[in-house]
């Protein structure tokens, strides 16, 4: 079914996940990441894990992750190891799933998938959701030693230096937040960005472009004429998507690295929250 994606592997069908749900072995498991940080506790995929975006990923004082020592402890107590397989899920068509991954990446863990579809597409198949949280027995992961902060992430100085090269700039936002029109989502409380607009040369190609209905990603010839026809990406050249936070644009970085086999995409996840807040930095509208 993901024939024609440059790594079909990154992706794993709810239908697969369904029949072979009581036949996983301990080196796969099953992760759930949703915007919503209660939805888990309403029912969830039997075995699946909570990974809470804001409290297991992000550290509570300063604008950054947590550090490589708690990421060892967060796999640990969620009986993870560097051999596990992790399969990302939750809910708006994997938005924040497709964030742990980019976080766990982030830590060099890179035995990532998702559930195509995620969360909204396993209930619409009427598929067994429970509200039974399991208990794995700790693992040892080792300390990272480092994040790959230069590999698939970029802080605002090379934002800044990447806009003098004339290189591509994906915001991911929706059309209102892209024209300054609005300063946060549809619906979604304020933020606390001062400014609106966005970064200048940026290409709007909103988040949500890259799925269907029901969740699932459009096919490679679909995401090819969205990304590269149209948008003019080319796959050889660096790329750096941005949004809010980081969340939406890990959902477009996944999209063009995994399922488009772009080799230089970077998630500039200090976005418009940054940007639109700092001293001097260049707005469009």
């Amino acid at each position: 079914m993901n024939a024609g994606y440059a790594f079909a592997e990154k992706l794993v069908e709810v239908e697969w996940l369904a029949e072979n749900l009581n036949a996983l072995g301990p080196d796969i498991r099953i992760v759930e990441s949703n915007e919503d940080v209660l939805v888990y506790d309403t029912g969830h995929i039997p075995g699946a894990v909570h990974i809470d975006w804001r409290k297991d990923l992000q550290d509570p004082l300063i604008r950054d992750y947590i550090s490589t020592e708690k990421f060892a402890q967060l796999c640990s107590r969620n009986g993870i190891t560097v051999d596990t397989t992790c399969i990302f899920y939750g809910d708006k068509s994997n938005w924040w799933a497709c964030y742990a991954l980019w976080a766990f990446e982030l830590f060099g863990h890179t035995k990532a998938k998702i559930l195509n579809g995620g969360r909204d597409k396993w209930i619409k198949l009427g598929l067994p959701l429970t509200k039974e949280k399991p208990t794995y027995e700790k693992t040892f992961y080792p300390v990272p030693p480092q994040r790959k902060d230069g590999e698939i992430r970029v802080f605002y100085d090379g934002v800044l230096s990447f806009l003098k090269t004339r290189g591509p700039l994906i915001d991911v936002r929706s059309p209102g937040e892209f024209s300054g029109e609005l300063l946060h989502m549809p619906e979604y409380p304020q933020e606390g960005v001062l400014r609106g607009g966005h970064i200048p040369g940026a290409k709007s190609v909103p988040w949500k472009t890259a799925v269907n209905e029901d969740g699932t990603f459009k096919s490679f010839a679909e995401l090819q004429e969205i990304y590269e026809k149209q948008a003019g990406l080319d796959p050889e050249k660096e790329t750096i998507v941005y949004c809010r936070i980081g969340e939406r644009s890990s959902h477009t970085w996944f999209v063009l690295k995994y399922l488009l086999g772009h080799k230089k995409v970077k998630n500039y996840d200090g976005s418009w929250t940054e940007w639109g807040n700092k001293v001097a930095a260049p707005i469009e509208r």
